[in-house]
């Protein structure tokens, strides 16, 4: 059975930092790219930052610069530090397992943490 639990969610004031993780389990982690999604109240899931298993990155430019993806293949987790947070970053943010095989893709979801930024 394949589990992405996210952790490191909370309220943070502007400006603030947060760290989440993100642990998975039942899935060869290397072979999948991680990546943390965001939804919003009212709005459609976004993708926030993906990391590949040999560590290529891409963020949304609305992060770059204040946000790092990183992960270790070792503990099967991925971390996203957030930094410089803004009330626009209030969102759910999700653990993405994504992998794609010929004509299969598969993603694996976490149930999300909020991440509030508030003063």
């Amino acid at each position: 059975q394949v589990q992405l639990v996210e952790s490191g969610g909370g309220l943070v004031q502007p400006g603030g930092s947060l760290r989440l993780s993100c642990a998975g389990s039942g899935i060869i982690f290397g072979a999948y790219v991680m990546g943390w999604y965001r939804q919003a109240p009212g709005t459609q899931r976004e993708l926030v930052a993906t990391i590949t298993g040999g560590g290529i990155i891409d963020y949304l430019d609305a992060v770059k610069g204040r946000f790092t993806i990183s992960r270790d293949n070792a503990k099967n987790t991925v971390w996203l530090q957030m930094n410089s947070l803004k009330p626009e970053d209030t969102a759910v943010y999700y653990c993405n397992a994504h992998r794609e095989g010929g004509t299969q893709v598969v993603n694996y979801w976490g149930k999300g943490t909020l991440i509030t930024v508030s003063s």
